[in-house]
């Protein structure tokens, strides 16, 4: 079996090829290694997939159509999809829309229009995101919860990318599963992340921005449990909806244990045996308040167990963070 990876430069994309490659798949990764954070990050996950037996990798952007329905004939052979490209940062979002609505409405178009075109395909599993819950103020958020009040552009972004995989699914019979990922963090993370700047700053003797006056709360997820949850749920294409007849499910991967941000800055300093300098600033727009994941669906249908606390992932994570930059 061939399984398309798109975004596979990025943190989550690149944990899932490796996975993928492990247990004998064939994986075609795709990324267009754009410079919203560091190239040399990219270029150093890349590094650890290539030359792996299995492994192809193609730089190309979801966003552009024309690139995509190019590689439609050489997709042929693709069994299934795992669709992470794109566009992130909710704060980011607020200075440049536009990029956000090129890779993930526009590109999550044009991989649908390449998905029904391949004749073996049995799955297309894509990222969500646990924005897309916005304005809601219970808790934790449940699948089954409404999901009209996006407070930020990335938000409604992710939100408009479920719509139109239902579409899809309704229209064409793809068999599609949306994942809402929480706060994923650990080894090879995201520089614009908390857990990579709120190190790098304390590292450095630098304060740290602590929003809200540290009054938040996050459903921190390790990435090894995102990573076991997108292939559960790869293996499990979405039946049809008794009610819609649609082929297509929608399920939250958060690790079911919201963190204050506050007692997360202590288990990050004890990682690092060093104490942070706390800038406590105001919630930025677009941020919200507290995020839980209700993972009881994910159980259920795809064996979803995340085993790690922050109590194990930070140290992980402190720990590729000095080897990777040399940091005695």
């Amino acid at each position: 079996m061939t399984i398309l990876v798109t975004g596979v430069a990025g943190f989550i994309g690149s944990s899932v090829a490796g996975s993928l490659l492990d247990r004998g798949q064939a994986v075609i990764g795709i990324d267009n290694l754009n410079d919203y954070y560091a190239v040399s990050l990219k270029e150093a996950r890349l590094a650890r997939l290539a030359g792996r037996p299995g492994f192809r990798f193609v730089r190309a952007d979801i966003s552009d159509r024309a690139t995509v329905e190019g590689l439609t004939a050489e997709l042929r052979d693709v069994t299934g999809i795992v669709h992470l490209a794109a566009q992130a940062g909710v704060r980011y979002s607020l200075e440049n829309p536009y990029a956000y609505v090129d890779a993930n409405v526009t590109g999550q178009v044009a991989l649908l229009e390449a998905a029904r075109r391949m004749p073996n395909l049995a799955h297309f599993v894509y990222a969500s995101s646990s924005s897309v819950y916005g304005a809601n103020r219970k808790t934790p958020f449940s699948v089954e919860d409404r999901v009209d009040s996006p407070v930020s552009i990335y938000a409604a972004t992710k939100k408009a990318g479920e719509m139109l995989a239902f579409s899809y699914c309704h229209i064409y019979g793809i068999p599609a599963t949306g994942l809402r990922f929480f706060t994923v963090y650990g080894p090879w993370g995201r520089p614009d992340m908390a857990t990579f700047q709120f190190t790098e700053a304390i590292l450095a003797g630098r304060p740290i921005r602590v929003f809200n006056g540290g009054r938040m709360k996050r459903d921190f997820t390790y990435i090894d449990d995102i990573t076991a949850g997108v292939l559960a749920a790869l293996d499990h294409p979405a039946p049809k909806d008794p009610e819609t007849g649609a082929p297509h499910r929608v399920y939250n991967l958060g690790n079911n244990r919201s963190e204050e941000l506050t007692r997360f800055i202590d288990v990050l300093e004890d990682a690092l045996g060093r104490k942070a300098v706390r800038s406590l600033e105001p919630l930025q727009p677009g941020d919200v308040v507290e995020t839980a994941a209700d993972i009881e669906a994910s159980r259920r249908d795809l064996g979803f167990a995340p085993t790690t606390p922050i109590e194990v992932g930070l140290p992980r994570f402190v720990s590729w963070y000095r080897d990777y930059h040399k940091i005695a």
